[in-house]
């Protein structure tokens, strides 16, 4: 491990020159010798917080800030604050976590940065040591997308398999559990969730036949409390809906955080696509690959799961996050699951037992085209790729909405959806699993979506009915998280390197950053330290945009795109 202290500044000039601007507030440096505990009844809390405590703010992972600072009226007058460069030009993902004044940040290749979350003054670093062969089989791009608070510790998942434990005011390493081996399929990029002194964390390792899982360590010792297979065994309830062995190598990653709900003590996770892709080879529904698992937090017993895509054969995940909330539907108060697929499909499910409530496209979709009454997926047989034959459907494999996050302002009743309009080619090939090498049995290429202006729009969409409310539409990809506030703002940012404030009403672009250094694919966060809010997002293109994008990424406006991570946190002076 490299950890790296540094010591505090002395006054406002050291500050300023750490920082790459002064902000608005080194009047309070010596502060940040007092750090917060995080407990669980803040954690539980977190949504009113001054902080932003975990990756999508709160439990219910609806990145919806009560803050009224900074106003649709107002806005204009966003200013930089700070920035921070990182020195990486590999993508950045992760979103800026705020207690008091510490910020946590978290880089490509697993550096965790400590700064001082008005100045920007740094604390203190800390770069996981990662062998060649933990990089081997990262699926799409070497990223991180964000730490968790518990206590006086902060946890961060790694490339290679571990969870490290950080004391949160220096650095130091407190504990490092090692989940599995490196670099023969298995890595780790998803942001931890803390529920009940338990650090929960998923694996990735869909695209190289891993069999994956989501486990829960103790937030003091990382002693494992319990682990959860997304793949049962033949003789677990669901096994039978995989051929004889297919389990040991079946993909079904969870590389993105959960939601939990305390009234019902529920943890909900994501479950990514099957392997190998080609759907010919393992023949049935392939639970719980493209679900959503209700989980108790307790032991990771499984209460009831809901597929969005049944033998997939287009690498339509699940993982999507999933946001609570309650909702209207045919005339009565439902507690609510809301999910954008990467199918195209934006879903509302009773979040206390699993039951299906609508879902409507909120993209153009040829493969999954519709749904049974109980929410059973309709599926094109057609568009089912095999060697020799191509297709041609939509949404891409990347999906109507990738891992890019969306938010919710539950007053107005609006889920905030960042959309990709991307189709494509794609064709089956012979596979045979081999540990640490791609298990996938298909080619394929992007294409433009039919009748589509662009790859990219930001869209407003009605919780209680799936039904569009407002868009704004790119001509680029739009890969960038969203963030609302009880002001009536959205933010996030452009590939281009614009950050952005929408109206949440009607969509208008009420305020527009210079270019950025980067394009920006970073989780937006916002908070308020010594009476001032702050809005927080990271530049730094990358991600699987770039790598696997085909036509869209080899556009002359996406390939031009600079490289290179800044952090970038803006306040009204």
């Amino acid at each position: 491990m490299t950890t790296k202290r540094h010591r505090h500044a002395s006054g406002l000039v050291l500050a300023c020159a750490i920082a790459t601007t002064c902000g608005l507030s080194a009047t309070s440096q010596a502060a940040t010798s007092d750090y917060p505990a995080v407990t669980q009844q803040r954690l539980l809390h977190a949504e009113s917080d001054s902080g932003w405590l975990m990756y999508r703010r709160a439990y219910n992972s609806n990145a919806y800030a009560p803050f009224k600072q900074i106003t649709p009226e107002n806005v204009k007058d966003l200013k930089t604050a700070f920035t921070y460069k990182t020195g990486l030009k590999q993508g950045h993902e992760g979103a800026p976590i705020v207690n008091g004044h510490y910020m946590f940040i978290t880089t490509p290749l697993d550096h965790l940065v400590a700064l001082d979350s008005t100045s920007g003054k740094v604390l203190w670093t800390y770069k996981k040591p990662l062998s060649k062969r933990a990089l081997k089989t990262v699926c799409c791009d070497v990223v991180n997308r964000g730490a968790a608070l518990f206590g006086d510790n902060v946890y961060m998942a790694t490339l290679d398999n571990h969870v490290v434990a950080l004391d949160a005011k220096t650095g130091k390493v407190q504990w490092d559990k090692k989940l599995q081996d490196p670099g023969v399929g298995y890595a780790m990029t998803v942001a931890p969730l803390i529920v009940d002194d338990k650090v929960v964390v998923g694996e990735s390792g869909g695209e190289y036949g891993a069999r994956d899982f989501i486990v829960a360590l103790d937030a003091k010792t990382g002693k494992q409390v319990w682990k959860r297979y997304t793949v049962p065994t033949p003789n677990e309830p669901n096994g039978d809906t995989w051929p004889k062995g297919a389990y040991k190598h079946a993909g079904a990653p969870a590389w993105l955080t959960g939601s939990y709900d305390p009234e019902t003590h529920t943890l909900f996770w994501g479950v990514g696509n099957p392997g190998p892709w080609l759907a010919k080879l393992r023949p049935g529904k392939n639970l719980y690959s493209d679900s959503v698992l209700a989980l108790d937090p307790d032991t990771g017993k499984i209460k009831w799961h809901y597929q969005y895509t049944e033998h997939d054969t287009w690498d339509y995940d699940g993982v999507n996050h999933s946001v609570l909330a309650d909702i209207t539907f045919k005339g009565k108060r439902v507690k609510a699951l809301l999910h954008a697929d990467r199918n195209g499909w934006f879903y509302a499910l009773d979040r206390t037992n699993g039951k299906f409530l609508y879902a409507e496209p909120f993209t153009k979709v040829t493969s999954v085209t519709d749904h049974k009454a109980d929410g059973e997926p309709i599926e094109n047989q057609a568009l089912y790729p095999d060697v020799g034959k191509e297709i041609f459907t939509c949404p891409s494999f990347l999906g109507g909405k990738n891992w890019w996050p969306m938010a919710i302002n539950p007053k107005e009743g609006l889920a905030f959806v960042p959309t990709l309009h991307a189709c494509m080619t794609m064709k089956g090939t012979s596979v045979a699993y081999m540990a640490g090498l791609p298990y996938l049995g298909e080619t394929f290429k992007i294409k433009p979506e039919p009748g589509s202006k662009g790859w990219g729009e930001v869209q407003a969409i009605d919780i209680n009915n799936g039904k569009q409310v407002w868009s704004y539409k790119s001509k680029l990809p739009w890969n960038d998280g969203m963030v609302a506030t009880a002001s009536g703002l959205v933010f996030s940012g452009s590939i281009d390197g614009h950050f952005m404030a929408f109206d949440g009403k009607t969509g208008k672009v009420l305020w527009k950053s210079p270019k950025l250094a980067s394009g920006i694919i970073g989780v937006p966060t916002t908070y308020e330290v010594d009476g001032h809010q702050y809005v927080a997002v990271m530049a730094g293109w990358g991600g699987a945009t770039p790598i696997w994008g085909g036509q869209m990424a080899q556009a002359k406006a996406v390939a031009d795109i600079p490289r290179g991570g800044e952090l970038y946190v803006f306040a009204i002076k």
